[in-house]
């Protein structure tokens, strides 16, 4: 598998399709009224053995990470930048991604009499405040200094909201599991290091797959490995869990910018490898059960099968025969995922403080209505985001 093959660089399509697919469905599972949906479409409990649809979307989108590693780093490349600088850009973007994600944790933890302000209200001024820093100005506009002046305006705000922070009895912040982005941050870090310092080479990749294998093995296991003082700090290394499943995402990727002009032997390649994550998690069930909430190997190779297979179909239709009806909204929502997933919390923020019923639907006589407006919610929200871009709000780390 590691002999020289033609490589391209030209970003594969259904990529996107298929991230915007899981922020889809992110969105939709992510709001679904708990008491009015049914089971499997929500997250099972922490020590039940089994997966419903939201226990697999997250690492869906994982995998898609990683997939981008390769072409993010090669785009950067083919800008002249050097392995440094590259390596620099990865440091800075996972450090972002682990503060907001750090911070909008926190936010739930909010006491309203101690903070001055009510949970509702911090997090969406610190939604604001991450606008006002990550969007992606237009650089040919001759207003830099307004630019320039939004972004310190976001950095003060975010300070302030830090000082002014209270949890209940007055603590202060906590690290806690960083949240979704903060796990997606140190995935991405793996992930884009690994293939950095490997100079892409698809062996030594593998290998580091399944070191991380091996660490979320140990980790439900006596043996897990921690590092005194730091080890709080690297959770979401050391535990080897998301990492794997990003990882793993990089691994298809490098296959496919390699095999993409013989794709009869990508696909088999693609077909094979998912198979085998698949019964390498049902292999393991035995000792590890099916659980999201712990972060079990059984349930990260479950899922990269998952998502690989999927992924296999999605490029067959999209990339192979060039079938691209129907797939704008989510082939959008793919190209600006961070804007897709944290947008619409500003509305939800919105409407929970100022008691705006939007939300009719959340409710459990009419279980059509509860599923339905969800997905409407879901389909809605990806919209939202293309016309934010439109206007030239667009996150970008």
């Amino acid at each position: 598998m590691d002999q020289q093959q033609p490589k391209q660089s030209i970003r594969i399509r259904s990529m996107d399709v298929m991230r915007g697919m899981t922020l889809f469905l992110m969105l939709f599972v992510n709001d679904l009224f708990a008491p009015g949906v049914p089971e499997w479409l929500l997250h099972t409990k922490a020590d039940v053995d089994g997966m419903g649809l939201a226990d697999w979307v997250f690492p869906g989108f994982l995998f898609m990470v990683g997939m981008a590693v390769p072409y993010a780093v090669a785009a950067r490349e083919k800008l002249g930048e050097s392995s440094r600088l590259i390596f620099a850009h990865i440091v800075t973007r996972t450090a972002s991604l682990i503060l907001i994600g750090a911070l909008i944790l926190n936010g739930g933890r909010v006491d309203a009499s101690l903070t001055g302000m009510s949970s509702f209200w911090w997090l969406g001024l610190l939604y604001l405040c991450v606008f006002l820093i990550w969007n992606r100005y237009p650089t040919t506009s001759g207003n830099q200094t307004l630019f320039k002046g939004m972004r310190l305006l976001g950095v003060l705000g975010i300070c302030y909201l830090v000082y002014c922070f209270k949890a209940a009895e007055g603590k202060g912040l906590e690290i806690g599991w960083w949240g979704i982005l903060g796990l997606i941050g140190w995935g991405y870090f793996a992930a884009a290091t690994t293939f950095v310092l490997s100079r892409g080479r698809l062996s030594i990749v593998v290998c580091f797959w399944l070191l991380f294998l091996v660490l979320n093995i140990l980790s439900q296991t006596a043996f897990k490995l921690h590092i005194p003082i730091i080890g709080d700090y690297l959770g979401g290394l050391l535990s080897g869990n998301v990492p794997c499943i990003v990882l793993a995402g990089t691994i298809i990727a490098i296959l496919i910018k390699r095999y993409a002009a013989t794709p009869k032997l990508l696909l088999r390649w693609m077909l094979i490898i998912g198979i085998l994550w698949l019964l390498g998690g049902f292999a393991l069930r035995p000792w590890f059960i099916l659980s999201k909430i712990h972060g079990t190997p059984s349930w990260a190779l479950l899922c990269c099968g998952i998502s690989l297979l999927l992924l296999l179909v999605i490029y067959y239709v999209i990339d192979i025969r060039k079938y691209h009806k129907g797939i704008f909204v989510f082939e959008e929502a793919g190209k600006n995922s961070l804007t897709t997933y944290l947008a619409p919390d500003l509305i939800y923020f919105i409407c929970w403080g100022l008691q705006i019923p939007l939300f009719f639907y959340k409710q459990s006589d009419n279980m059509l209505l509860a599923v339905g407006g969800s997905l409407l919610w879901a389909f809605a929200m990806l919209w939202y985001a293309i016309l934010l871009k439109k206007i030239n709000i667009y996150l970008k780390l």
